[in-house]
């Protein structure tokens, strides 16, 4: 091969080299992020209810078997975007339920928690993570884990009986009849005058609370929430004295939801 031939080789090679590495020196045209960086198309925050409490502030409680229950949002700060947030959560000393993990802005992800039996006496940190494609955000809360049993449910039971019978009646808009299934737990543990138990349907969370009086101060109150897309009850009533048989009727809607 003659001298010229190669030498043409050459500076074709290192013409070639030259490119790729002017382009490598580059981010791409189309403005995506490389993977060390986070793309602002993704980018969004969550939200959490009940947030964390703060020093001068009461804690929340539960018992051991409880299902504490997060509401988690995320509020978006893309323009656009069309993956969902994918929601996950971790608790030392309690078992994580997610329902609903993969939200977008507007629906509600339910974080449940359920302490153990030798978690008794301690506090229970959850840390709530929401992950979309290379954004991530979280947000840490806690409770602490009483000593006590569950001794309400069934009385809490008879209660839900007696408004579900009367939602199927007055109000079939809400799908709730008297074949509606619920999962019940305790809320409140803490709690004497008043007692709270949460049940919730495929569609509804439903906030049972009585007042432990003679008549005519034995009232009992519901208020719901449809689940996976409220964060706050949109329905409430109350039967005001249980011993006197009254009617329900409906009442101001409470602005948060009962933890």
């Amino acid at each position: 091969m003659s001298n010229k031939k190669l030498a043409a080789i050459l500076g074709g090679c290192i013409a070639v080299i030259t490119v790729i590495v002017v382009i490598a020196a580059f981010p791409p045209a189309s403005g995506e992020p490389d993977d060390g960086g986070v793309d602002e198309n993704s980018a969004f925050h969550i939200n959490v209810i009940p947030e964390q409490r703060t020093e001068d502030q009461d804690p929340f409680y539960s018992i051991a078997g409880q299902h504490f229950v997060f509401l988690v949002t995320i509020t978006d700060e893309a323009e656009e975007c069309e993956l969902p947030v994918r929601i996950s959560a971790t608790a030392p000393g309690a078992e994580v339920v997610i329902y609903h993990e993969d939200i977008f802005e507007g629906e509600v992800a339910e974080v449940v928690v359920i302490p153990a039996q030798a978690s008794i006496g301690k506090t229970i940190e959850v840390t709530i993570t929401g992950n979309r494609d290379s954004a991530t955000d979280e947000k840490v809360v806690s409770f602490e884990v009483a000593e006590g049993e569950d001794d309400r449910q069934e009385y809490a039971g008879e209660l839900l009986d007696k408004f579900v019978s009367w939602l199927a009646a007055n109000h079939p808009e809400l799908g709730i009849t008297d074949d509606t299934a619920w999962n019940g737990t305790m809320v409140s543990p803490v709690w004497l005058v008043v007692s709270h138990y949460l049940f919730f349907s495929d569609e509804w969370e439903a906030h049972i609370s009585w007042h432990i009086m003679v008549p005519p101060y034995d009232w009992a109150k519901i208020d719901l929430r449809h689940r996976f897309d409220e964060l706050e009850p949109s329905y409430a009533f109350e039967i005001s004295s249980l011993n006197a048989t009254s009617e329900p009727v409906s009442i101001e809607v409470p602005e948060t939801v009962w933890r």
